[in-house]
């Protein structure tokens, strides 16, 4: 009889997630950008404008090179390939996130909703739904909705 209980830890900065005898580790970047893929592929589709941004949005946010920032984005879009319900693993973002961090990562998701000029209802739901999956306050993703607009128009 095997063990299939998921046992998920921190070590460090690193989600470390186990099933019998796999286990695969998770870091920040991962998450975000998990998170970002799966609010610009809500509507079904990622349009190129959609994965420009998201690039410019890791790179900048976590301070990468262009092709670092293009291998987290792979692998987030390779497992949630793999992994369509990330729900669980994302959860651990509001453990990993502060308050502002939160924020920060709201206004990326604003941002790749609104990439390709459009803000699809889909979009919309799934940037509410993910809000709530990390612990974002609907205070902190009104700010982070101003932010963005006022970043928008300046």
């Amino acid at each position: 009889m095997t063990d299939d209980r998921t046992v998920t830890r921190f070590e460090g900065k690193q989600l470390i997630v186990e099933t019998g005898s796999e286990r695969e580790v998770y870091d920040a970047e991962f998450l975000v950008a998990a998170l970002l893929v799966s609010i610009a592929n809500s509507d079904g589709e990622i349009s190129a404008i959609e994965s420009d941004k998201m690039m410019q949005l890791v790179r900048d946010h976590f301070e990468l090179r262009s092709d670092e920032s293009l291998e987290i984005l792979t692998s987030a879009v390779e497992n949630l390939a793999a992994n369509p319900d990330l729900t669980d693993i994302l959860k651990e973002l509001a453990s990993i996130l502060t308050a502002a961090d939160k924020e920060d990562v709201a206004v990326m998701m604003f941002k790749v909703v609104g990439a390709d000029g459009r803000q699809g209802e889909e979009e919309m739901e799934a940037l509410t739904a993910a809000a709530e999956i990390i612990g974002i306050s609907p205070a902190s993703v009104q700010n982070a909705r101003n932010r963005y607009f006022a970043d928008k128009s300046g």
